[in-house]
Order: C-alpha cells, then structure tokens, then sequence
C-alpha cells in the first residue's frame, strides 16, 4: 500500500543453492555512501507508554514523539476522523476507538514483543537496501522508517508522506495461531501467511520502494506489457537487495524457483502456444498475475505469479544486450521495446 501482488522435473540441489540465493547481478560498491536506519518503535510507544485513561494526552503524546506517523495511522490505518478540534465529535471517536484499539491489541503486541524485542538487524538490513537505492537514485530521499502493529487487514508496508511504515502484525511468522485460524484462513490463505515472516521485511520495503518511484500503471494493459512492467519492479528491487535471495524478493519457494529454472524455455512455450500473450482478458491475465499457490495449466509445482517471474526475466536479458543502460532509463522503457529488444527466446 502506497499513500502518495508443463514439466515435472528435479534439479540438483547444488543448481537449486545457487540460483535461489545468488542474485542476478555483481553488486557495486556502495561502502562510501552515507545511510543509517534506524527503525523507530512506534507501537512499543503507543501500547507501553499511551495511558487509554488519558487517552487525549495520549495522542498528544503520539503527534509530539511521531510527528511524521501518527496523523496517517490514525487516518489511513485505522480508518479514523481526522483529529483538529479535540472537542468535536470526530475527534471523541478517534479518541475511543483508538482507546478500544489499544486494549482489543495488547495480545497481539504482547505475542510479538517478544520476536521484535530488538530490530538491530533490521536497521543493518535496510542501511545496506538504502544505500543501493542512493547509488542508483542518488536524489532519492531516504523515509524515516518506522514499526507499528494495526489490525490484522492493514498492510504489512507502507509509504506514507513521510515515511516507510512497517506493520509487525504481518510478520509475526507463518505458524502464528492466528493465521492459521478460520478468520486468519479467510483472510490469509496458507500460500501467502507462509511469507509472514521477518526475513521478509526488507524485501517487501524494497518493493514499496520500487512502486513508489516507479508506480505501476500497466492495468488493463496487454499480459505482456503487465508481465514486463512487473517483471521490471523485481529486477529494480534486486538491485537494491541484490545479495539477498530470489525466495525472498519473490515469493516463491526455493523448490518453485528451481522448478522455473529449470524449465523457463518450456513456461515461455506454454504462453506462446495459448496465444495468451497480448490477451487483455482479466481472467486469463489473473493466471498468470498476482499470487495463488500454483499456475493453472501448469503442474502444481508451479508458483503462481509466474508471469511477472518470466517478466523478470525479459528485462533481465534487455538489461544484458544493453548494459549501459542505467537503472533509471530501463524502468522507464517501455515494455515493448524490452520485449523486442531482449529478443527472449529460453531454451527448452
């Protein structure tokens, strides 16, 4: 959320290590540029020092330490008037529901205190992601970031105004009971409440990153058009994150990763046999587009999203036919000229 998703083979695990945790570029040096994150604690502040008897003095207290935070929580994670007279009666609401909030939350916060007691890795994980954005995008202005727990269906990033929100609520770990419970299950289904883990924190920050300077504007665009436009935001985020693993930036599972591996010539013949590729039909474009637990009309050991993978790849080759192309320049290509340029053809 921004406020400004064939073949049965096996492959050698040696081939399996070293695709899913390489990434698909040398990384620059980056040593020399200037990021320190650190990870402002916004729900430690809200649940262990925000007195709900005083909840006025509360807010006042929230604004005074988050002054870049607190107005958007209150607004666009929880969905609450804004408050500009105290005394109002929009202002009472807020006042409550954030006061019920605080109290219906306190188990959540108190199961994942715990697991977020200290974030010093977090803070070295997005330094480094931070400095690769600067080297790329040196006009970038680095957000705060913060950390807060909302509701369940809030997001787990988001790029407010003024920050780089992260919502712990969605990376308490994929065996958190909730999850795996009816609501949570109707909610989440197990496909994608198994990425809700911390390992994922940076690489979904990244993304964020990556749509908020380039905002995807493919919908309703031809699959391939979409496949590309997407395919470019992954292959920007592993430039920010390019020593992390492809699991990580995509999703996919190491198995699933391997599978495509091992088979892109024969994924890339399926969508040219169909004809499905210059198809703007929702439903067609919904199969090969966004997560599901599999690819339909291909094996299960298919990931779903496959068409932003096989754009991932597109751009990749684009990116090796024309290798002075700056980052900037490429996702501002336009995807036919990428699909024509990288003159795609994977081996089957």
């Amino acid at each position: 959320m921004i406020i400004r998703d064939i073949l049965k083979n096996t492959v050698p695990v040696l081939t399996l290590l070293l695709f899913c945790a390489c990434g698909h570029n040398s990384a620059p040096d980056v040593s020399g540029i200037k990021v320190n994150i650190k990870v402002a604690r916004f729900d430690r502040f809200m649940f262990e020092k925000t007195d709900t008897n005083a909840i006025v003095q509360g807010v006042a207290n929230l604004r005074s330490a988050f002054p870049y935070f607190t107005d958007d929580f209150l607004t666009y994670v929880l969905g609450l008037p804004q408050v500009k007279n105290r005394k109002d009666s929009s202002a009472m609401i807020t006042y409550s529901e954030l006061r019920r909030f605080i109290r219906i939350s306190r188990p959540l916060y108190d199961s994942l205190s715990g697991k977020f007691e200290e974030t010093a890795w977090l803070d070295e994980e997005l330094t480094d992601a931070f400095k690769y954005v600067k080297y790329h995008f040196p006009a970038y202005q680095v957000p705060a970031i913060v950390a807060y727990i909302g509701p369940l269906n809030a997001p787990g990033i988001a790029i407010t105004n003024q920050a780089l929100a992260i919502g712990l609520q969605l990376y308490a770990g994929k065996n958190f009971s909730y999850y795996s419970s009816v609501e949570g299950l109707e909610m989440f289904p197990i496909y994608i409440s198994r990425t809700f883990e911390p390992q994922y924190i940076s690489s979904n920050a990244m993304k964020a990153v990556a749509e908020d300077l380039f905002p995807d504007q493919s919908a309703g665009k031809p699959l391939i058009d979409q496949m590309i436009e997407k395919g470019k935001q992954w292959w920007l985020v592993n430039k920010f994150l390019p020593n992390a693993p492809d699991s990580v930036k995509t999703g996919f599972r190491t198995d699933q990763l391997s599978w495509c591996s091992k088979n892109e010539g024969f994924i890339w013949n399926y969508f040219l046999q169909n004809n499905n590729l210059y198809t703007t039909e929702p439903s067609l474009i919904k199969d090969y587009i966004g997560e599901s637990p599999s690819t339909p009309g291909m094996p299960p050991e298919s990931p779903g999203n496959i068409g932003q993978w096989i754009g991932w790849r597109i751009v990749e080759k684009y990116q090796e036919k024309n290798p002075g192309l700056s980052p900037d320049v490429i996702m501002k290509t336009e995807p036919r000229t990428i699909f024509f340029g990288s003159k795609y053809k994977p081996r089957i």
